[in-house]
């Protein structure tokens, strides 16, 4: 087996920013706009309620109209996010807050049906108002987002990222080959006639984001080399969905993981371990999962490193709250987990 002569595959075009950075119909967009109105709204019930009764009273249909008033503005600035993109800022704010003062007497106007007492003119006058203030601090919010989640500040941002992770990928890679070469030079050979094949696939630009399979594949890959390196002390288990190979996830996910999973689970143990990678699909979400076991002798937080912190960095930036990351000990097992949303390639 000789080293791959071929050229590098050409970069592929950046995705994290392919919308230009407004996004307006994600569920984390959603999430902290009702965090924020509903706090918003509570402050301002406890400083004009009378008493603690009235306020309990009128808690009930607060948080009712807050939520439907924010959840149809959500549905009305998403319904138009390709008009409010192509306007300037000023215009996307005032707009966005004119939504607001359509949405929270629309929201309002059951209850203002059901007990016509409250239906004073200056409460109707003042509705909108209200929605309007509630909108425009959201709005500011979006507006700041998009700014820093537009193409050359996200593409760069993930390239600081990918800049880091890459030299340590290629220093424990290499380790790996070292360690054999004053006992077995010919695997010693074998092994790193395989890295130049790895660093070739994990050293090529992908931009933004790759595919799931693609970074099973790298994986795979690179504990094909750990194989030859612990022999029968290396056991890997794969239970890859293919309904998740086509999930968007960023360059070098998987493979610091499952290094990371080697390193406190098989090499610390005499008679090794077993590393599982599964990969599932369901509902909107992919869920990943590196398991590798332990050993009493392990640490207790094992690779809590400039790896995973790097991983969670990334999948912050590429999904924002999104993303779900948790690493944790079970009985005899280390577990990270990952959740994404189900944000698939095309074929």
């Amino acid at each position: 087996m000789t080293p791959s002569a071929e050229p590098l595959p050409p970069s592929k075009a950046p995705t994290a920013a392919a919308d230009d950075g407004y996004r307006l119909c994600q569920p984390a967009l959603a999430l902290r706009a009702l965090v924020l109105v509903q706090a918003a709204s509570l402050v301002v019930l406890l400083f004009m309620a009378g008493s603690w009764t009235q306020a309990l009273a009128a808690l009930g249909p607060m948080i009712f109209a807050g939520v439907g008033g924010t959840l149809l503005w959500l549905a009305l600035a998403c319904g138009l996010r390709r008009a409010l993109a192509r306007q300037p800022s000023p215009r996307r704010i005032a707009a966005l807050a004119a939504l607001g003062a359509v949405a929270a007497p629309a929201a309002c106007a059951p209850l203002l049906a059901w007990d016509m007492a409250v239906a004073s003119p200056p409460r109707l006058l003042a509705l909108p108002l209200v929605g309007a203030g509630l909108a425009l601090p959201v709005a500011l919010w979006i507006e700041a987002r998009a700014r820093s989640l537009r193409p050359a500040d996200a593409d760069a941002r993930l390239a600081e990222l990918q800049s880091r992770i890459r030299p340590h990928f290629l220093f424990n890679a290499l380790n790996t080959a070292l360690a054999l070469v004053q006992v077995d030079p010919p695997r010693a050979e074998r092994v790193l006639e395989d890295l130049a094949e790895l660093f070739r696939t994990a050293m090529a630009e992908h931009g933004a984001a790759v595919s799931l399979d693609e970074e099973a594949a790298l994986a795979r890959r690179y504990l094909d080399i750990e194989q030859v390196r612990f022999g029968e002390r290396l056991r890997v288990l794969w239970e890859l969905d293919p309904a998740a190979g086509r999930a968007r996830v960023p360059p070098l996910l998987l493979q610091p993981l499952v290094e990371n999973a080697v390193r406190h689970g098989i090499e610390p143990s005499p008679d090794g371990g077993i590393v599982r990678v599964r990969t599932q699909a369901r509902r909107g979400e992919v869920a990943i999962e590196i398991d590798n076991t332990l050993t009493d002798a392990a640490p207790s937080v094992p690779g809590q490193g400039i790896a995973l912190a790097n991983v969670q960095d990334r999948l912050r930036l590429m999904h924002d709250i999104g993303a779900h990351f948790d690493a944790r000990r079970l009985e005899g097992w280390w577990r990270v987990r990952i959740v994404i949303p189900d944000d698939r390639t095309p074929p």
